[in-house]
Protein backbone atom coordinates (compact mmCIF):
# COMPACT_ATOMS: atom_id res chain seq x y z
CA UNK A 1 0.00 0.00 0.00
CA UNK A 2 1.06 3.36 -1.19
CA UNK A 3 2.02 5.89 1.80
CA UNK A 4 0.54 9.48 0.24
CA UNK A 5 0.57 12.77 1.56
CA UNK A 6 -3.50 13.04 1.50
CA UNK A 7 -6.15 11.20 3.41
CA UNK A 8 -9.93 11.68 2.78
CA UNK A 9 -10.82 14.67 1.43
CA UNK A 10 -13.45 17.08 4.25
CA UNK A 11 -16.56 18.97 2.89
CA UNK A 12 -15.86 22.17 3.55
CA UNK A 13 -17.19 25.53 2.14
CA UNK A 14 -15.35 26.51 -0.69
CA UNK A 15 -14.11 29.90 -2.66
CA UNK A 16 -14.27 29.77 -6.41
CA UNK A 17 -10.67 30.02 -7.71
CA UNK A 18 -9.86 29.86 -11.12
CA UNK A 19 -6.93 28.65 -12.52
CA UNK A 20 -5.30 26.80 -15.53
CA UNK A 21 -2.80 23.57 -14.98
CA UNK A 22 -0.55 22.54 -17.72
CA UNK A 23 -1.86 19.33 -19.26
CA UNK A 24 0.94 17.01 -17.42
CA UNK A 25 -0.39 18.13 -14.20
CA UNK A 26 -3.64 17.65 -15.01
CA UNK A 27 -2.86 13.73 -15.72
CA UNK A 28 -0.92 13.27 -12.77
CA UNK A 29 -3.87 15.01 -10.56
CA UNK A 30 -6.06 12.48 -12.39
CA UNK A 31 -3.73 9.38 -11.29
CA UNK A 32 -2.97 10.57 -7.98
CA UNK A 33 -6.90 10.47 -7.82
CA UNK A 34 -7.45 7.39 -8.63
CA UNK A 35 -4.64 6.04 -5.83
CA UNK A 36 -6.22 7.58 -3.35
CA UNK A 37 -9.70 6.35 -4.13
CA UNK A 38 -7.91 2.92 -3.81
CA UNK A 39 -6.02 3.28 -0.60
CA UNK A 40 -9.18 4.97 1.02
CA UNK A 41 -12.07 3.51 -0.66
CA UNK A 42 -13.68 6.68 -1.56
CA UNK A 43 -13.74 7.74 -5.22
CA UNK A 44 -12.67 11.26 -5.96
CA UNK A 45 -15.70 12.60 -8.11
CA UNK A 46 -13.42 14.91 -9.43
CA UNK A 47 -9.90 15.05 -9.14
CA UNK A 48 -9.82 19.06 -9.22
CA UNK A 49 -10.73 18.75 -5.45
CA UNK A 50 -7.81 17.27 -4.58
CA UNK A 51 -5.86 20.58 -5.36
CA UNK A 52 -7.18 22.63 -1.62
CA UNK A 53 -5.88 19.70 0.22
CA UNK A 54 -2.17 19.31 -1.52
CA UNK A 55 -2.40 23.23 -1.22
CA UNK A 56 -3.02 22.80 2.65
CA UNK A 57 -0.57 19.86 3.32
CA UNK A 58 2.35 21.50 1.77
CA UNK A 59 1.87 24.85 3.40
CA UNK A 60 1.24 22.63 6.50
CA UNK A 61 4.87 21.19 6.33
CA UNK A 62 6.63 24.00 4.98
CA UNK A 63 9.40 24.46 7.56
CA UNK A 64 10.58 27.82 6.14
CA UNK A 65 6.90 29.39 5.41
CA UNK A 66 6.15 28.27 9.70
CA UNK A 67 9.18 30.39 10.31
CA UNK A 68 8.26 33.42 8.50
CA UNK A 69 4.97 33.37 9.78
CA UNK A 70 6.07 33.35 13.22
CA UNK A 71 8.06 36.10 12.95
CA UNK A 72 5.51 38.40 11.64
CA UNK A 73 3.19 37.75 14.08
CA UNK A 74 0.91 34.08 13.60
CA UNK A 75 -1.86 33.77 11.29
CA UNK A 76 -1.17 37.28 9.77
CA UNK A 77 -0.55 37.69 6.29
CA UNK A 78 3.43 37.70 5.63
CA UNK A 79 2.92 39.71 2.33
CA UNK A 80 0.87 42.56 4.24
CA UNK A 81 4.45 43.29 6.08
Amino acid sequence: MAKLKLGPIPNDKPVKVVLSLPGALHRDLVAYAEVLARETGQPVKDPVKLIAPMLERFIATDREFARARRAVGGAANISAS
